[in-house]
């Protein structure tokens, strides 16, 4: 059955129905319209649908070419359409972009399902992987493709019959609607719950910068004369380090706490429950006791229990941190602390106990000397690769900046989108999406890749000053578009950061190091007015503090990681039980000695959105499982003479630069020539 034809007047309007005219295949956003992506949805599933049929039924015998090969190739339409969507309405979550996202979710859902269990389909997949002569003659990418396919379909359950089949898509159709209302839910109650203040004496603390920012965003919603506090995604406020008046810290941390959990209609608690029941019936469906097991079977740690292991190692260290830190808090305030007096007076036992005022810092973390003097003299000075501004090339959004990335050689590597601002229609947090992927089977030779952050908007004529967080989440942030934008591999499915979950961290946080390397913070480093340094001394105080608070932020990182784990081994039995989330979550973080008022989870379930919607389900423990191979890489840079072109070069050749196209433990050993060490972690961390 041949692939439909677009009918020509749909084509021609329609910008996602050909190939980008655009240098790098960047989609043409000026020209894409809300209803172009209805079209294209519509018109790339049934394209593909038509391919898959066509390779499934081929009545040659299955082969390497005719079967595998044939797979990458089809979904050219969806997979561009799929990529420029969803690449994009997290930042552009308006209420159309959203509709569309409601609408189409348990569709695409169920066209995967229609791919990954056709039982023909997987039928010669498993022929060709069982050919060993054949899967011999293959280069070591092709075989990977072919094993990974197979595993993929056989956990996803091709292997079940047709009746579990039908209840798996049912499933997976609803699951997929429920991540969605999740995020809506979400990002319209934090938009609801900001805090709005009428005494600008009340932000005394902030900058100028964050005043600005804050009247800006009480003007846009009709507040003039105010200021509006907009939310962010974590339980912890970035401004509660910062902000002298008690009472309004408290606001601001009870308004971060009430996401998803009012009885209203952004309530979020009835779509956690459905969600972990619904994934404990499709875990048992597929054979696993939980869903935890059935999420874990693809990925490095392999099982629950080895991340369990991993997490209750260093939970009763963290606790034990907590309350040393506690103590000393509560010493330098000379009271008992709350949850909001946390940030503000570990602030002030860094400065007086290590001479570090984090607060001081920001006129020397000005955005723009960040991105250029930092980041990227960071990635030039290791790999070579050198930025330079399109402003001749449209972004997504008035806001998104383009740079073009050229290789130490000159060729060019692809495009690096920037959003770094905050907005009502961006959810909340940071991250990395991938707009093209670079390929050779499909003659894609260069990648697009995009940041998001959320960093409040100054106003007229301020200039974006970052918090030393907002810093490292830059730099955390840009290690992801590294590896989208270096990844070379041949087959789409490898391309960019497609690993495993609990691997993708990895390489984005051994870019955090690159922030304080002593070269390239003397490069952006520099006071936005005066034109000084970052004083040698608030460095040296840096470094010497860099463990004070691992308790705090170890302990809040591993009750949100703990209470993914326990959501995720409920039992098809217990799932279907009168649960109450609260009650639930309380005696999870009881149970591993986390349950602690004064250092909340670092999300809580109602506003969990890694769990609940960004495909972290079970694999929030991945950022501290990466970790270990993180922390064990920082310690070969620095054995090995830090920042290098041949230390680059190592480290793309077997980490960044290959995609998902190897297995990445063996290629970590072949990388550091062992496995990771642990303890280059618990000494980071302050747990050893």
């Amino acid at each position: 059955m041949p692939a439909p034809t677009a009918d020509a007047s749909v084509t021609s309007n329609n910008p996602l129905l050909r190939p980008s005219p655009l240098p790098h295949s960047l989609p043409p956003f000026a020209l894409i319209r809300d209803e172009h992506y209805r079209e294209a949805f519509d018109h790339g599933m049934a394209e593909h649908r038509a391919e898959v049929e066509a390779i499934a039924a081929d009545p040659d015998p299955p082969t390497f070419e005719n079967t595998l090969v044939a797979l990458e190739r089809a979904g050219a339409t969806l997979s561009r359409t799929s990529l420029a969507f969803f690449g994009t309405s997290s930042s552009l979550a308006t209420d159309a972009v959203q509709a569309i996202e409601e609408e189409y979710a348990p569709r695409l859902a169920a066209h995967g399902d229609a791919v990954r269990l056709d039982t023909r389909l997987y039928a010669r997949i498993r022929e060709v992987h069982g050919d060993e002569a054949a899967m011999a003659a293959l280069d070591p990418e092709s075989r990977r493709l072919v094993e990974r396919h197979l595993t993929e379909m056989t956990v996803a359950g091709a292997g079940l019959d047709e009746s579990a089949k039908d209840r798996l898509r049912e499933l997976n159709g609803r699951l997929a609607s429920l991540g969605t209302q999740f995020e809506k839910r979400l990002l319209a109650d934090s938009n609801d719950l900001a805090v709005l203040v009428d005494d600008v004496a009340q932000l005394d603390g902030l900058t100028a910068g964050e005043i600005s920012a804050a009247a800006a965003a009480a003007a846009e919603h009709g507040h003039d004369g105010s200021w509006l506090i907009t939310l962010v995604l974590p339980t912890a406020h970035p401004h509660l380090a910062s902000l002298t008046d008690r009472d309004l810290r408290r606001r601001l941390h009870e308004a971060q706490s009430a996401r998803g959990n009012r009885r209203n209609a952004n309530d979020t608690t009835e779509l956690v429950l459905e969600t972990v029941r619904l994934r404990a019936e499709r875990a048992a469906l597929l054979g696993y006791d939980a869903h935890a097991a059935a999420a874990l079977a693809d990925s490095t740690a392999r099982t629950p229990q080895r991340v369990l292991d991993l997490l209750g190692r260093l939970a009763p260290a963290a606790a034990r941190n907590i309350e040393a830190e506690r103590a000393l808090l509560e010493d330098e305030a000379g009271h008992p602390l709350e949850a909001h007096d946390w940030a503000f007076w570990a602030e002030r036992v860094r400065a007086s106990r290590y001479a570090v005022d984090l607060a001081a810092m920001r006129p020397f973390l000005e955005a723009e000397r960040v991105l250029h003097d930092g980041i990227f003299h960071a990635a030039e000075q290791l790999y070579g690769l050198t930025f330079h501004e399109r402003d001749d090339l449209d972004g997504y959004h008035p806001e998104v900046r383009v740079f073009e990335v050229h290789d130490a050689d000159g060729a060019p590597l692809g495009l690096y989108l920037l959003d770094l601002h905050t907005r009502d229609t961006k959810k909340g947090g940071a991250w990395m999406n991938s707009l093209v992927h670079q390929n050779t089977l499909l003659d894609q030779p260069s990648a697009v890749v995009c940041n998001n952050l959320n960093v409040p908007m100054p106003g007229p004529g301020e200039p974006t000053l970052l918090t030393y967080d907002e810093t490292r989440t830059f730099f955390h942030e840009f290690g992801h578009a590294i590896h989208g934008l270096l990844a070379r591999v041949t087959y789409p499915h490898f391309a960019s950061t497609r690993v495993f979950r609990d691997f993708v961290e990895y390489p984005s946080q051994v870019n955090e190091m690159w922030m304080l390397w002593p070269e390239v913070l003397a490069n952006y480093a520099i006071h936005h007015e005066t034109g000084e340094r970052l004083p040698q001394e608030l460095v040296d105080g840096l470094l010497a503090a860099e463990s004070f608070g691992e308790g705090f932020a170890t302990g809040e990182y591993l009750a949100a990681s703990l209470l993914d784990q326990a959501w995720h081994a409920i039992g098809v039995e217990e799932a279907t039980r009168t649960l109450d989330v609260a009650t639930f979550e309380a005696d999870a973080l009881a149970a591993v000695g986390l349950a602690n008022p004064l250092v909340p989870p670092r999300y809580r379930s109602t506003y969990f959105a890694h769990t609940f919607s960004y495909g972290y389900d079970a694999q929030y423990y991945a950022y501290i499982w990466s970790e270990v191979l993180d922390a064990d890489t920082v310690a070969w840079f620095r054995e090995n003479g830090g920042l290098t072109r041949a230390n680059g070069d190592h480290y793309r050749r077997h980490v960044v630069g290959i995609g998902g196209a190897a297995d990445p433990l063996e290629s970590y050993r072949e990388f550091r020539g062992a496995d990771a060490d642990i303890r280059h972690l618990l000494e980071r961390r302050g747990l050893g």
